[in-house]
């Protein structure tokens, strides 16, 4: 395995630039996660460290060789794709040596690494059967496999789980996390889904606009989110956001004073998570409902803040008590309010 490095990687596609300025260590063993909204440049930078593209400026290196001009069958890397591109006219057996086979390796070599590869992934009863013969994560796990026989520097994930069923996404991202602890590989994934990206990190890469926002362990991401951009898309429910004015160790807006301890004087923006809502008796902010979705043991209460759309978490007998047209008063836990510039929308703490 190796580490992967990125300089300042630079990529224009016509009139737009897709990455602008790229700096990035991955260590050797590591699993990192790619994640953003459509078009923020992931799946180029993928292609990128493939080979598939190559950058205007800037460096790409796997190891201590710098690969940014070779093509991608000289940088060792293997790349899993959403669409599996198995062989259709071969099987199982055959789709999981061929990537040996081309490289010269003696038939004893690929014997014995698709036997490997097909124990680690329950593929051994598949082996004859063609791509067309099989479920989609059976395909996937086949196309994985190919991958892993050749034991590659670098695995490159593009999107692979995007085609799957919930259920299946689910089953095969914890082969994959399980199959990261049993290779010690270096990994890149990419995907735009936020279970996986903080289900199956190391650290996230969270880009926007082509450019890095933030680099993390999962939960310091979520938890410490660097900018609004950040907080707005790790969570689901979204983060809620509330224009706000900081004075003498509070945030105040309509329907809103919290206390915060060396709040800054000015406007700020005030961020906090539905999940980290409580309902209280005359708490500190006043929310009128308009939508409840109901979810079992818990709710999602959809409203107004002042004139600002909130969303806050109900629990236990209240997620199924609370109506359409009630106003409710709302708490925060502890430690739980994030303070945003109003201006640049970077995080202030």
């Amino acid at each position: 395995m190796a580490s992967l490095t990125l300089r300042s990687v630079r990529k224009q596609l016509g009139p737009n630039e897709i990455l602008r300025g790229i700096d990035l260590e991955v260590e050797d063993g590591e699993l990192v996660v790619l994640v953003g909204p459509s078009g923020c440049g992931k799946s180029t930078l993928l292609r990128t460290i493939a080979g598939l593209e190559i950058p205007d400026s800037g460096a790409v290196h796997i190891g201590e060789r710098d690969v940014t001009r070779l093509a991608p069958r000289e940088r060792d890397v293997a790349m899993v794709f959403q669409s599996y591109a198995l062989y259709p006219h071969l099987t199982v057996h055959d789709n999981l040596a061929f990537g040996l086979k081309l490289r010269g390796e003696k038939p004893g070599v690929i014997a014995a690494r698709v036997d490997e590869v097909a124990r680690m992934l329950g593929l051994e009863a598949l082996l004859d059967r063609y791509p067309r013969q099989m479920s989609g994560g059976q395909r996937q796990r086949v196309a994985m496999g190919r991958a892993i026989a050749r034991r590659p520097k670098l695995f490159l994930f593009d999107e692979p789980l995007s085609n799957l069923d919930a259920a299946l996404r689910a089953e095969v991202r914890v082969e994959i996390k399980k199959l990261h602890r049993e290779l010690g590989a270096t990994m890149v994934y990419v995907t735009h889904d936020q279970v996986e990206a903080m289900t199956l990190a190391d650290r996230l890469v969270v880009l926007r606009t082509g450019e890095v926002e933030q680099v993390g362990p999962p939960l310091e991401v979520y938890g410490q989110p660097a900018s609004r951009f950040v907080a707005s898309f790790m969570g689901s429910p979204a983060m809620n956001f509330v224009p706000a004015r900081g004075e003498a160790d509070a945030v105040k807006a309509e329907g809103l004073t919290l206390p915060v301890r060396g709040a800054p004087e000015g406007e700020v923006l005030v961020g906090i998570r539905p999940h980290d809502v409580l309902e209280r008796d005359g708490g500190p902010i006043a929310m009128d409902v308009e939508v409840v979705e109901a979810m079992g043991f818990e709710a999602y209460a959809h409203g107004k803040v002042g004139a600002v759309p909130f969303v806050a978490r109900l629990e236990g007998d209240r997620a199924g008590a609370v109506k359409v047209g009630d106003r409710i008063t709302l708490d925060v836990a502890p430690g739980a309010v994030h303070l945003f510039d109003a201006e640049t929308q970077r995080a202030l703490r």
